[in-house]
């Protein structure tokens, strides 16, 4: 049988959002989302985690090249969001509330197209210190794959 062995890489990356729902009116977003939904919006200093489980391989003794998962997490994610206005900067958003579940959601789309497929992965991501999210995979169909675009 073969050892499944969990490797995490911790980042942090700072942008801003606002929520607020396209689906829901004007006074139904402020009484949903309440300050978090100020027309200005807000930030958050996120903390993320990504875990990637598979087997170790025989010849490298390794699930994934830490660096090549770095260099994924910059591209894939740092780069789209570090120092961005969510809602205003990825073109997912514009569909989606910018909440930390959906955030969570988009990391996870978006690494899932760079990932060996043989390696499964997980999203945790804190919007600060006491709420965070995970996320990894359930529920995803082809077409929300196909929308989650930059």
């Amino acid at each position: 049988m073969p050892k499944i062995v969990h490797l995490s890489l911790k980042e942090h990356f700072s942008a801003a959002h606002r929520l607020n729902s396209p689906h829901l009116s004007p006074e139904e977003n402020v009484e949903l989302y309440g300050k978090c939904n100020h027309s200005n919006g807000h930030g958050h200093n996120y903390d993320l985690v990504v875990t990637v489980s598979g087997s170790i391989d025989n010849t490298t003794g390794m699930v994934i090249n830490a660096q090549m998962l770095k260099d994924w997490v910059t591209t894939r994610v740092l780069d789209v969001l570090d120092h961005r206005n969510i809602d205003k900067d990825v073109a997912y958003f514009g569909d989606h509330p910018s909440t930390s579940e959906n955030l969570a959601v988009f990391i996870w789309i978006q690494l899932s197209q760079v990932l060996p497929p043989s390696l499964s992965h997980r999203i945790d991501l804190w919007e600060t210190p006491r709420i965070g999210v995970s996320f990894s995979g359930e529920g995803l169909t082809e077409n929300d794959i196909k929308e989650c675009v930059v």
